[in-house]
């Protein structure tokens, strides 16, 4: 067999402009943006947490920070990488070796695809 066929996976990713809109009409503008970085900053962090977590086997671990993703996740309206997240969880809960390395996979995907999206807003006005 000589024909090879690479998978190019990506995920489709939105961001809740309505939660962003509350976010930012509920506190000043500054704080608000401040905020949404922070919370860029602590989901990238936890990325990577998770990763070290699955690579070590501390299926409990990756459950409590998979878990920690869904509420920073859904305060900046990333609901696809929250409902991962929750997926994550779940598969690290039951210990399943081979849906929880795909489902991890997808939230790597969606997590830099997510941070990405928000990230590109800034240069719009929110």
């Amino acid at each position: 067999m000589t024909n090879i066929t690479q998978l190019r996976l990506s995920e489709h990713v939105k961001v809740d402009h309505d939660r962003l809109d509350a976010l930012y009409s509920e506190m000043e503008h500054t704080t608000a943006e401040d905020m949404v970085c922070r919370a860029m900053e602590e989901l990238a962090l936890r990325m990577a947490q998770c990763d070290r977590l699955y690579r070590a086997s501390d299926f409990d671990g990756l459950c409590k920070a998979s878990r920690s993703l869904i509420a920073i996740a859904d305060q900046i309206g990333v609901t696809v990488m929250a409902r991962v997240a929750r997926d994550v969880a779940d598969c690290a809960k039951s210990q399943n070796p081979v849906p929880l390395a795909a489902t991890l996979a997808r939230l790597m995907r969606t997590g830099e695809e997510s941070l990405t999206a928000i990230w590109n807003l800034q240069d719009v006005t929110i």
